[in-house]
């Protein structure tokens, strides 16, 4: 049992088989201002120590008589300091025999603070347990700080490694809730006003914040940041920081570190109860502001990405025209679909065409190699001039070499595939010339599809390119072109993909607009690159 239990100052377990000598080292660390826990055995020691480990009351200090009945004072030293939740105990031997150097040796081995002489001086009893426990302390909080630089440096990792805002936000609360080990929500204001918030993997979806708490977070971190510069620490009180961000339907203060990215224009926020923040130490805030730099450095490559990503995608709407807008093709039934990629962080060079010539309708799909702003804007430029070409020039192996040629001279480090179709709608004749592209696939009316033999270099090589390949298309028969985005699959090779993409369509339903949305359902769902397709039928 305990004794001067009521005290305030540090726990001591005192092992000793002789009673008078429990009581005479209870006595004078009681007198001291120690709590005092005495056993007799090292068998008692073990069991008592489980018991408070299970009930987090582990003592301060071990005081440790050398010569116990069930096993030595070194043994259970050494016991103690194999366990992984008590090896930071620290532990003091005495003796009341005569003191040898071995002992004194063999206690420092085991992992003993000190060896204590008995009888000692009251005062040089207290000081042994006072500097054992000043010890643990020390290496208790050096362990502490290593385990959160190391928590620090893996959640900078994950945060780097962020493919989007959020996922970003996601990353930064996980890490947030690990350092300080407690709930925690992080978030990114990004430069259009649009809030990305991520949530500790320890809340639950049950009652998330509503849309009003979000604007009431926004407009806290649009005013606190105004002007900043740097990482400030500041707390928001209940009233004021909305319910629910931290656990369901529960009202916390929120200690909240805030920085902005480098332009001053997008704030990021993480934030934690302040109660558990305060838990952790006062390290943890320190360690938190490093994190709060750390996120705002990565987001502010997505932040340019996703500026990008905007102007790309507004050029590519922009300039590919809209089913409803194509324009007035005699003879052909023209079907396009543009879908752009699942992620977020890819731009595509993907681009359609269906223009009139004098020889009858040219079709075209392209892609432009590579995921960038430059992969858009050269897009737009082949595709104009493309337009241009085909007002003077029909044949489509003229033309790809007119757009190699032109993709050499202004843009020579980039490349890009194309394969073009020149349809007579009278006579169903049809010549197509390939730069590099998936060749058309034809679906019979059989329910069988082939794809026609053209091929051809990519686009920016300025190797020639082999006469067109002529075919003949029949009333009922559907032509096809792709780009790579509806079926290359990672870890799977392109001649396997386009040949379930030939299965798929062989039984599609009859209509170019079946076929798209036939293989779209099949194949269109979170691809990681944009998918441009154009399917064609001759009209009775």
């Amino acid at each position: 049992m305990d004794v001067n239990d009521k005290q305030t100052g540090t726990t001591v377990l005192v092992v000793d088989d002789v009673a008078d000598s429990r009581y005479a080292l209870a006595a004078v660390l009681s007198r001291a201002g120690h709590r005092v826990v005495p056993v007799a055995t090292g068998y008692e020691a073990l069991t008592e120590l489980d018991i408070r480990l299970r009930k987090g009351n582990v003592p301060d200090v071990a005081l440790i008589d050398v010569n116990l009945p069930d096993m030595s004072g070194f043994e259970l030293c050494r016991r103690l300091k194999e366990r992984p939740r008590m090896a930071g105990l620290p532990v003091v031997h005495c003796s009341a025999g005569a003191a040898v150097p071995r002992d004194r040796c063999q206690a420092l081995d085991e992992g003993a603070e000190a060896y204590l002489a008995m009888p000692a001086e009251p005062e040089a009893i207290e000081a042994a347990v006072r500097a054992a426990v000043r010890a643990g302390r020390l290496r208790a909080d050096g362990q502490a700080l290593v385990r959160r630089l190391t928590l620090l440096s893996e959640a900078i990792v994950t945060i780097q490694a962020a493919r989007s805002l959020q996922e970003l936000a996601d990353a930064a609360a996980d890490g947030t809730a690990r350092l300080t080990g407690s709930p925690a929500a992080v978030f990114v204001l990004d430069h259009d006003d649009k809030l990305y918030r991520g949530l500790s993997r320890d809340r639950t979806s049950v009652a998330l914040p509503d849309e009003g708490a979000h604007r009431t977070v926004a407009g806290l971190l649009r005013r606190l940041t105004r002007g900043q510069s740097g990482v400030q620490i500041t707390t928001v009180p209940a009233p004021l920081w909305p319910t629910g961000f931290f656990r369901p339907g529960v009202q916390h203060d929120a200690r909240l570190a805030l920085t902005v990215t480098q332009d001053g224009k997008a704030p990021v926020c993480l934030a934690a109860p302040t109660r558990g923040l305060r838990r952790a130490g006062p390290e943890a805030e320190a360690l938190l502001a490093r994190l709060a730099q750390a996120t705002a450095l990565a987001a502010e490559p997505l932040l340019m990405y996703q500026v990008e990503r905007h102007v790309a995608l507004t050029l590519q709407h922009s300039f590919l025209p809209q089913p409803h807008r194509l324009p007035e093709l005699p003879g052909l039934d023209v079907v396009v679909r543009y879908v752009p990629a699942s992620r977020e962080t890819e731009i595509g060079g993907d681009f359609y065409a269906a223009l009139r010539t004098r020889e009858g309708v040219l079709a075209a799909v392209g892609d432009v190699v590579g995921h960038s702003l430059e992969a858009a804007t050269v897009m737009v430029e082949i595709r104009h001039a493309l337009r241009a070409y085909c007002v003077d020039e029909s044949d489509p192996a003229v033309l790809a070499e007119r757009l190699d040629r032109m993709l050499q001279h202004y843009h020579p480090d980039v490349t890009a595939t194309v394969c073009l179709a020149l349809i007579d709608p009278d006579t169903g004749r049809t010549r197509i010339a390939n730069a590099g592209h998936i060749p058309p696939l034809i679906i019979r009316d059989t329910h069988s599809a082939d794809y026609a033999k053209a091929g051809g270099p990519l686009l920016g090589l300025g190797l020639p390119h082999p006469p067109p390949t002529e075919l003949f298309l029949e009333p009922t028969d559907r032509l096809l072109m792709v780009t790579d985005g509806l079926i290359e699959t990672r870890g799977t090779d392109l001649e396997v993909s386009m040949e379930h993409l030939r299965a798929a369509a062989s039984g599609s339903l009859p209509g170019p607009d079946a076929l798209c949305d036939t293989l779209l359902a099949c194949f269109g769902h979170e691809r990681e690159d944009d998918i441009a397709m154009l399917a064609l039928q001759l009209k009775n």
